[in-house]
This record gives structure tokens, sequence and C-alpha cells, in this order.
């Protein structure tokens, strides 16, 4: 296969390295880093080849076909794809939990680690692409927003959240030093006029969305410009470019689950980015955009069925706050017995009746265990969320076979 359409490869600088004293010898005798120097790119030009250029057109159609069909008839569809996005996304950087602990972090009750982790990255994530919808632009400040929404509650990074890094990272290698690493992204002083440049690229509409929505997140995680949470923040610029560009308005494209199906593939073809080859990792996400959005679209189909189906499995009368609970339950799937009273009004025990009834009819399951202050999840769109994500497993792997 001919190489991609030129784009600049990273350059590099050897800098002095100050060992911390930790660690085996090698780490602490370990005094110079050759860093890496990403280009400029604000004004860079991409060129697809043809069957690339092909390929992103029809990822850019079938994205704006979840949006204007599925996404037009089934209002909760947005924020499903978001949490199914934040759940795989956590998954590419190790982060993983059951579905009912997530479940209670999403409904803010104490959770494990992981899974409050994964609710963040569904807040961060709705916020980046909120913001590039409501201003039309991607901007510096609601990456560093998004970015203290993911990190503020870590125990480790929490006081870097919504900060630049200050200090060199790397990628890959020692936990000690730089030595070995796979990646080390340029020194601390230089991030910001990155990011600057890189928001720049991101703001321009002379390129396809689906390639520039690529080429920012490669560029972003070459600059790795926090101390942790990159991979997360710079996945949900993908989609914030695909919104600022208006590919979508009320959906998202769920990348994460194809990309988490061949992960290492995933992190070589971003290295593979630093050396300037560029068109393989386009062509990857505009794979993913085409299978994720068509997965996405038969997980729609299926979470429309539900409200039906929730009402022939329910001896609840009309007009009971069982039945009105089941109204709301698609766009809310997650409900403590507090927010099910202020969406469907009552008395608070006729809440708390109505959720035994429906949780007695296989409805909804509690996913506490007290006696007050209960949260109760729709089984079933859980359930999806998993199904969209091993859909989109299965499509990736038989598109590489």
């Amino acid at each position: 296969m001919p190489k991609s359409a030129d784009w600049p490869a990273h350059g590099s600088e050897l800098r002095a390295w100050t060992p911390s004293g930790r660690g085996p010898k090698p780490d602490r005798v370990f005094t110079e880093v050759v860093v890496s120097l990403p280009p400029m790119i604000a004004a860079e030009t991409y060129t697809a080849r043809s069957d690339t250029a092909e390929l992103l057109g029809d990822a850019a159609r079938d994205i704006r076909a979840l949006e204007l069909t599925s996404g037009a008839k089934l209002g909760a569809l947005g924020q499903f794809l978001v949490r199914t996005e934040s759940v795989s996304s956590s998954k590419i950087e190790s982060i993983e939990a059951k579905t009912d602990d997530y479940a209670r972090a999403l409904a803010g009750i104490k959770s494990n680690a992981s899974a409050t982790s994964m609710a963040a990255a569904a807040s961060a994530i709705q916020q980046m692409i909120d913001s590039a919808g409501t201003t039309g632009m991607i901007r510096l400040e609601d990456v560093l927003v998004a970015h203290e929404i993911l990190m503020r509650d870590d125990v480790l990074d929490g006081r870097y959240a919504g900060q630049f890094r200050t200090m060199q990272n790397w990628i890959g290698g020692s936990d000690y030093s730089p030595r070995g690493a796979v990646h080390v992204p340029p020194p601390p002083e230089l991030v910001s006029d990155y990011m600057v440049d890189l928001v720049t690229f991101a703001n321009r509409d002379d390129i396809s969305a689906v390639a520039q929505a690529a080429i920012v997140h490669a560029q972003f995680e070459s600059i790795h410009p926090f101390t942790d949470g990159n991979g997360r923040i710079g996945r949900a610029l993908i989609n914030a470019v695909l919104r600022r560009r208006g590919l979508t308005t009320r959906t998202i494209t769920p990348l994460a689950s194809a990309m988490v199906a061949d992960r290492q593939n995933y992190f070589s073809l971003v290295n593979n980015y630093r050396r300037g080859d560029l068109d393989p990792f386009v062509r990857s996400v505009a794979i993913s955009a085409q299978i994720s959005s068509l997965a996405a679209a038969d997980s729609a189909d299926e979470l429309g069925k539900l409200p039906e189906l929730w009402l022939s499995r329910t001896s609840a009368r009309a007009g009971s706050a069982a039945r009105a609970i089941i109204a709301v339950l698609l766009q809310h799937p997650v409900l403590s017995a507090a927010a099910a009273h202020a969406l469907v009004g009552g008395t608070e025990s006729s809440v708390y009746s109505a959720m035994d009834r429906l949780e007695g009819d296989g409805i909804i399951h509690e996913v506490t265990d007290r006696k007050r202050d209960k949260v109760w999840a729709a089984t079933a769109v859980l359930d999806e969320m998993v199904t969209l994500a091993d859909r989109i497993e299965r499509d990736v792997r038989d598109d590489v076979t």
C-alpha cells in the first residue's frame, strides 16, 4: 500500500534529565532524554488518497444517517451513546467496572474508583460536545473544563485537574524515568503553544470533518498536555469536532468501542502518525465511525421497542406512578426515588410502591443495597450498552479478518 499523503513527521531534541534517585540503577543514572517535537499543524494541508477520501465520505454519510434517523426518532439515544462511549474509552485505559457499579456512580452514589471515573468520563464527554455545539468552536477553556470534570476526584492526579502539565511525562517504559519510553511528549513549557496551534486547526472548515477529527485526536495524544486523562479527553475531542462541524446535533459516534476492539492496532497507528504516516490512522477512524454508527442504529431500534415492551410486562393501571415512570425511563434509565418523584410527582410512598412494582415486573432492578435513598436502573438499557459494545467489537474483528 502506498504511503499516505505528505504529513510532517515529529522532530526531536535531546534534553537533560534529572534522576529522581528512585527505581533501579538504570533509572538513577539516566541523565538525557530525547523529547518529541510534533509539527505545528494549524496551517497544514491534508489531501487524502482517493480510496481514503471515499471512506471519509462514507463515514460522514453514516454518521449523519444515525443523526437524522435514529437520533431524530429517539431522544434518549444521545445520552445512551455518551455513556457507552465513556465505558469503552475508559476500558482502553484499563479502567473497568460492573454495570451496576457504573449505574450507582451515574446516580452520584458512592461507588468504586473505576465506576466513578467512568461516570466522570461521561460528564466530560458531554460537556465538551455540548460546548462545541453551542459555541461552534473547539476552545481551550472547554478542554480544560472537561479535564477538570474527568480528573477532579482522582486520588493521584486530582490536584492537576483542569491544568496543563508543568512536568515532563512519557508513555511506556519505566515508572521512574523516560528510559525506554514509547513516546516522550514535548516539554511542559511548549504545551500551551502546541494546544493553541491544535485548536486553531480544529476550528478550520476546509478539511473533511472526519479526517480533521482524526488528526486532532492524534496530535492531541502526541502533545499529551495533561498528567493523566489524555486518552479519554483526546477521544472526546473526536466527537467534539464532529459536533462543531455539524455532522451531529443530538447523537455521538461511539468510536471508542471500535478502538478498544483492536487496541494494539489503535496504539500502533497513533505511534505511526508521529512518523508522518497519517493516512492509515484517518482510514481507521473512518472505518470505526462507519461500524459504530451502523451498530448504534441497531441499538436505537432495540431501545425504541422498550417502552411498549415494559408496558406489556406490567399490570399497573393507566395514570399510575408506575406507568408515569415507564414513560420517562428510557430518558432516565438510572433513577433514585427522589429523582423519580421529581419527574412524575405524586407522593413519596406511591413512587416507592411503583418502583417495587416495576422491579417485580423485571423492568428495573435496584443497584443499591439500602433501605433508604435507593437507586434503580432499567435492566434492558444497561444490557443494551454491553450489547452495543460487543456488537461493535464483533464487527471490527469481522472487518479485520
